[in-house]
């Protein structure tokens, strides 16, 4: 299985209305059950403590806000439905927010990670992984046009790291470089990333995620947090959020929050318990949002 779907209807929606709102979550393996479920299908050579990228690259948290998200618009409007869509395809061996022939490049110079990662090498492995890659996206092909389709809003959640550390590409030393950058003594040096980051725009500025990201962002400000547009990434054509903003223009929302803002403590190389307080702070400003937006377009 390459995804799980949360249906969320209001207790006064039809069971025929086609959901409102769709959130997809393309890094949603964030237990170390989804890192130890595929790796045991894999029969290829892998560098070792692999694990210790998993746990520090993948997207911890971002599932538990897009549910309490889609959640709150379902409390503050009960006849409506959203759907929550979590990927389940760990981003360590192929990447479901990639097209998955991207190579990724230096990523001190704005390039993005790879798809498929280039240090699955062996064929039976990469021709599974590609496989799932092309299910999960025929699956979010079918959500997509069934609830934008329909006009709806579709919120991409994520979560990155609270630093910006000082690696140039993904490879096979990808874990010796993050036990060095991630060192005691240099950890803290490397620049602190904004505690929100409203991911709009193309390369060129032009925004092509919808316009509720100046609510957003005002509202988040206004509850204490720090908030960029575009401080960290753009929507790199590589992408599936600039895939899915550009079928759906005006529609489509991504975004990142920092993972130790949605974790009691956040270890890099373990896996981190999400705190529902914590995600609760975001949820007021996101869903009021989505709900604002709607019912404009109702």
């Amino acid at each position: 299985m390459t995804v799980d779907i949360t249906p969320i209807d209001g207790p006064e929606s039809s069971a025929d209305r086609v959901p409102e709102l769709l959130v997809e979550v393309p890094h949603g393996a964030t237990r170390r059950a989804h890192y130890d479920a595929l790796r045991a299908r894999l029969v290829g050579e892998l560098p070792p403590q692999l694990e210790h990228f998993f746990h520090v690259n993948t997207d911890e948290g971002a599932f538990e806000l897009g549910l309490a998200v889609a959640r709150a618009v379902i409390a503050a409007r009960p006849d409506w439905r959203a759907r929550v869509v979590r990927c389940t395809i760990p981003r360590t061996f192929i990447d479901t927010n990639r097209l998955a022939d991207v190579s990724g490049g230096d990523l001190r110079e704005g390039a993005m990670t790879p798809g498929l990662q280039p240090y699955v090498r062996h064929p039976q492995d990469r021709a599974l992984l590609r496989a799932l890659h092309a299910e999960y996206q025929a699956s979010c092909d079918g959500h997509y046009a069934e609830i934008c389709g329909a006009g709806g809003l579709a919120l991409i959640p994520h979560t990155y790291a609270p630093r910006s550390v000082g690696i140039a590409r993904v490879d096979d030393r990808i874990v010796e470089e993050l036990h060095r950058v991630y060192a005691p003594d240099l950890v803290d040096s490397w620049p602190l990333r904004p505690e929100v980051d409203l991911i709009t725009r193309a390369e060129d500025g032009t925004r092509l995620s919808a316009d509720i990201a100046d609510q957003v962002a005002a509202d988040l400000r206004d509850a204490g947090l720090d908030v960029a547009d575009g401080g960290t990434y753009f929507l790199h054509p590589s992408t599936m959020g600039a895939v899915r903003a550009a079928a759906w223009p005006g529609q489509t929302l991504c975004w990142e929050v920092r993972r130790d803002l949605l974790t009691d403590s956040w270890p890099p190389f373990a896996e981190a318990t999400i705190s529902a307080e914590r995600v609760g702070r975001f949820v007021p400003a996101l869903a009021g949002a989505a709900v604002a937006w709607l019912q404009r377009r109702s």
